[in-house]
Formats: structure tokens, sequence, C-alpha cells
């Protein structure tokens, strides 16, 4: 039973190399599909890259780059674990996540939940690298991130709740840098949130007709054949804002050709999208890691400039 796949993760090294007793934990914490964990940590490569190129200091980005990723990929997987704790009701509903590993009987809500503990002792251990106000300003976020995985069953914008959670590495990287969460960061935060709006609508869109039938609400839904429209202004309104916090922070020239390659990406996917396509949207979804990458390629490029000039 351990050994069963799951519906919307086939064929990946969890599948096929992975022994059988692990696989149900590493489903769990979504190491079968890491693109939630790259996700996560976008806003945080962001937000050190450019507090580095305020400070006009380099030394502590590397360890901090690493840092960043090893507790994006624990806290993404403690999230995910206790969203399917949460939601293990629900996933039974839907042919997609029907396949998980509680609604599927592979592990109980007991040994999730201590699995859920052992992840977030992982992200603790990394947060306590940082200093103290950072220590304090990530421990916040869990308020969010506990309350999340309930906001589908009362309001039509639970991706705002995502984002205030998922975008909340565009502040711990001033928090960590500099010691602070000024104007710059909060500009960058929300330019995020705008992002993670966009995206999860596209992600959304894969469950938009089990949603409906089983009664949980998204912007999928809400937007429904006005997505593109509604893509536009939320992808529009995350340029604009990056680029504002991009101002406030006195970036050059490398960190703005980020930016509009980062633009050009989300324009290509508002483009190419087919709400109907699930395989497409998917795909479309996954692949905002790679403008995410773009951004943080050009603030890591000013970031060195600055420090080094």
């Amino acid at each position: 039973m351990s050994g069963a796949r799951v519906a919307d993760a086939t064929g990946n090294w969890v599948d096929t190399r992975a022994p059988s007793w692990s696989r149900p934990y590493l489903r769990l914490s979504r190491l079968d599909r890491p693109i939630g964990s790259w996700l996560l940590l976008m806003p945080c490569w962001w937000s050190a890259a450019l507090a580095a190129g305020v400070a006009g200091d380099i030394g502590r980005l590397p360890i901090n780059i690493v840092l960043f990723f090893v507790g994006a990929f624990a806290m993404r997987g403690a999230g995910c674990t206790w969203n399917d704790i949460t939601d293990r009701d629900l996933d039974a509903l839907v042919e997609r996540t029907r396949s998980r590993p509680l609604p599927a009987g592979q592990v109980s809500v007991p040994q999730a939940a201590v699995f859920l503990v052992v992840q977030a002792l992982i992200g603790l251990a990394v947060l306590l690298q940082f200093n103290r106000f950072a220590v304090m300003t990530g421990i916040a976020s869990l308020i969010i991130v506990a309350v999340y995985p309930f906001m589908k069953r009362i309001t039509w914008w639970p991706q705002i709740v995502l984002g205030l959670a998922f975008s909340w590495g565009a502040l711990m990287g001033f928090a960590v840098t500099l010691g602070r969460i000024d104007a710059t960061a909060l500009v960058l935060y929300a330019g995020s949130i705008a992002w993670v709006i966009g995206y999860d609508t596209i992600y959304a869109h894969q469950d938009a007709e089990d949603d409906a039938l089983i009664g949980v609400k998204s912007t999928a839904r809400l937007f429904g054949a006005r997505t593109h429209q509604a893509l536009v202004v939320f992808y529009g309104l995350a340029v604009v804002l990056i680029g504002a916090a991009l101002m406030l922070a006195g970036a050059r020239w490398p960190a703005w050709i980020g930016l509009a390659a980062f633009a050009g990406h989300l324009v290509w996917q508002i483009r190419r999208l087919e709400i109907g396509d699930p395989a497409l949207c998917l795909r479309l979804f996954k692949s905002n890691r790679d403008a995410g990458l773009l951004l943080f390629a050009g603030l890591l490029v000013d970031a060195v400039m600055r420090a080094v000039n």
C-alpha cells in the first residue's frame, strides 16, 4: 500500500528510487514534486539579494542562500503535511488528490503529525542561525500557515492567504541581513503576494470542476472565464510593485533586466494559458520557478556589483 502512486505525481524519483516505507512521508512533504518549495524559496532569495545590495555587503549572502534553501524545503514540507491533515476528507472527494497518503490510508494522522513536528524542527534549526529579529519574524509566519487550509472553506480568496504565507520570505531577507523590515521589504512582499495570487489561480484551475462539486472556493472559480484579465491585473501589479521595491532599494541595471525577464515570462504565461487544459495549467504553474529565478539572477548580479564597487 505504501508504494502506491499519487495520481498527480507519478514517474518521479520517489516512485522509482525511494524505499517503499519512506514514500508516503516523502509525498506528504511533496519531495516528489518540489515546485512548491521552489516557489516558497524565490521571495527569500529575492529579498536576501536585494537586502545585500542595500547593505553593500555580500559576505553572508552565500550562507543565507543555502539556509533559505534548506528552510524553504523543510517548512514547505511541514506546511503541506499540515494541509493534508486538515484536508484529508476533502482530498478523498477530489480525483487528483484522493490517492494522497492520508486519504489513501498509507499513513495515519498521528504518524503524519509526528512527521510534521520533525520537519518543523528542521525549519527551526535553520531559523535559529539568524538574528533574534529574524527568528521572531519567521515564527510569526506560522499563524498564517496554520489558518490557510481553512480559507477555501470560507472565502473565494484563499489565494490571498497563500500569498501572505508564500511571500513571507520577502520580509525574511531584510530581517536576516539588515535586522529590520522597511518600506522596500513591504513593497517587495506586496509584489510577491500579487504574483502568488496569479500563479495559484492557474494551479487551482486543475480542480475547478471538483471544487465546484464539493463546495471549495478559489479565485479560479471566482474568475472563471475572466481569468486572463485577472492575471493581467495581478501579474501586472506584481511587476509594478517589485519595480517600486527596486527603486526604493536603489537597484542598478542588472536587477531591472531581471525584472524585465520576469515580466516577459508572466506575459508568456497569460498568452499561453487555456483554463480548460489541466495539464497545461500545471506546466504554466511550474514555470513560475523559472520566472522567479530570472528575477533572482538579476538581483544577485546587482548585489555583487554594488558590493565590489
